[in-house]
């Protein structure tokens, strides 16, 4: 699959704000370190298509980006920034399960880990409560070229046993600096979701 336009639609703050064309959507989460901003950009090949912030935690809100004008990357609040109050994780805790409650077009989520560390509790709790929700999930490690290769092996067995994947759950290891396997990726994402829906899949909430 090649992506050839791309284009910010809406910053939602509440479910009325939700695009309702019916567009099949893939949403990105992780921590508000983790390089989510750059790996959008990566893969649609925008700079500066998702807005990389230097203050980690600063989204706040459920950005939708229009794909070939068929699906959209949702972009979620990151999680697990420790300098902000118990009330803005709450908010955002709540940003995050609102989206994810009942949304019909959502076909996939990305989330989104750090190679280079253990995937925390935050993340544990991300994933068990995305296959709670019964989505397919797929999970990227970020930042992968600070790794060498025989540390990244070490990576991917330390992410899978914490995570508990099984040897069919997707793991990926991508880096938005070297963009190695970009395209591939994008077809492992992507390529399901979009062309593999029904046409009541496709139908308005």
């Amino acid at each position: 699959m090649k992506i050839n336009t791309s284009e910010f639609i809406i910053s939602a703050v509440k479910r009325a704000q939700y695009p309702m064309d019916g567009f099949p959507e893939v949403a990105f989460v992780g921590r508000s370190n983790v390089g989510k901003s750059s790996i959008i950009n990566s893969l649609t090949n925008r700079k500066m298509l998702a807005r990389v912030s230097q203050t980690p935690g600063k989204t706040r809100l459920v950005n939708f980006f229009l794909i070939n004008k068929e699906f959209y990357i949702v972009d979620l609040p990151g999680y697990g920034y420790a300098k902000v109050s118990k009330k803005e994780k709450e908010s955002w805790g709540k940003t995050i399960e609102m989206y994810l409650t009942g949304r019909q077009q959502l076909k996939r989520i990305v989330l989104l880990v750090d190679c280079r560390h253990k995937p925390t509790g935050d993340d544990i709790m991300m994933y068990e409560w995305i296959k709670h929700f019964g989505y397919d999930v797929v999970v990227i490690a970020t930042k992968s070229d600070k790794l060498s290769r025989m540390n990244l092996k070490k990576s991917e067995k330390v992410i899978r046993e914490t995570l508990k994947l099984t040897k069919q759950d997707k793991l990926y290891f991508f880096s938005s600096l070297n963009k190695v396997g970009r395209d591939e990726l994008i077809d492992h994402i992507f390529e399901e979701p979009v062309h593999g829906l029904s046409e009541e899949d496709t139908t308005q909430e």
